[in-house]
C-alpha cells in the first residue's frame, strides 16, 4: 500500500511541474487589471507560413498558432503568441508577450517538460524585455547560452523569432 502511495505521488508531482502558469494568468500579469484578454487560433496559409519560417530562419511544427489577444477600452494593447518548442527530448512553451507598438514586453514560460534544472533564471529570461520585432535573436550572439541549459536557451531564442516573424507578418498592421 505505501509502495502504490508513493508511485501516486510521484506521478502527481511530476505533473504539476509541467505547467507552470496559465497563458491567461501571463497575460494578465503582464497588462494592467482593467485589460480584458482574449484567446484566438490562428491557421497559417501555406504563403504565410513560408515567409514566416524564412523570416525566423526556423522551421515550422505546425500552421496553427495560438495568440492572446489584450484590450484595454476596446484597444488592442499587446498581444502573447505562445511557442511550442523541443529543448532536448520534449516540449517548452512558451509565451511571447508583445506590445502593440511591436516591442518583446517580456517572456513567461507557460509549461517545461524537461527536469526542472533545465528552466532558465529569470535574470537569463530578463533579457527578453524591450526588444523591437524588428531584430532576429541568436543565441551566442545576442543571447548568451546557460551553462548546463544550453538547449533552453537556444529553444526559446529560435522561439522568440518565430514568434516575432509571426507578429510582423500576421499582426502588426491589424
Amino acid at each position: 500500500m505505501k509502495v502504490l502511495f508513493f508511485i501516486s505521488l510521484a506521478c502527481v508531482l511530476s505533473l504539476s511541474a509541467q505547467v507552470l502558469i496559465s497563458p491567461h494568468d501571463a497575460m494578465n500579469s503582464a497588462y494592467p487589471s482593467s485589460t480584458n484578454i482574449e484567446k484566438k487560433n490562428m491557421i497559417l496559409s501555406k504563403k504565410n507560413a513560408s515567409i514566416i519560417s524564412k523570416q525566423s530562419k526556423t522551421k515550422l511544427k505546425s500552421k496553427i498558432f495560438r495568440i492572446f489577444k489584450a484590450y484595454k477600452n476596446e484597444e488592442i494593447i499587446g498581444y502573447g503568441i505562445l511557442i511550442s518548442k523541443k529543448v532536448r527530448s520534449k516540449n517548452a512553451v512558451i509565451l511571447y508577450i508583445i506590445s502593440s507598438d511591436a516591442v518583446l514586453k517580456s517572456i513567461e514560460i507557460i509549461a517545461f517538460n524537461e527536469p526542472l534544472e533545465y528552466i532558465p533564471s529569470k535574470t537569463w529570461k530578463s533579457q527578453f524585455q524591450n526588444i523591437q520585432t524588428s531584430q532576429m535573436l541568436r543565441t551566442s550572439k545576442e543571447i548568451p547560452t546557460i551553462t548546463g541549459a544550453t538547449l533552453s536557451a537556444r529553444s526559446i531564442t529560435d522561439g522568440s523569432r518565430l514568434a516575432f516573424a509571426f507578429y510582423n507578418q500576421m499582426l502588426k498592421s491589424k
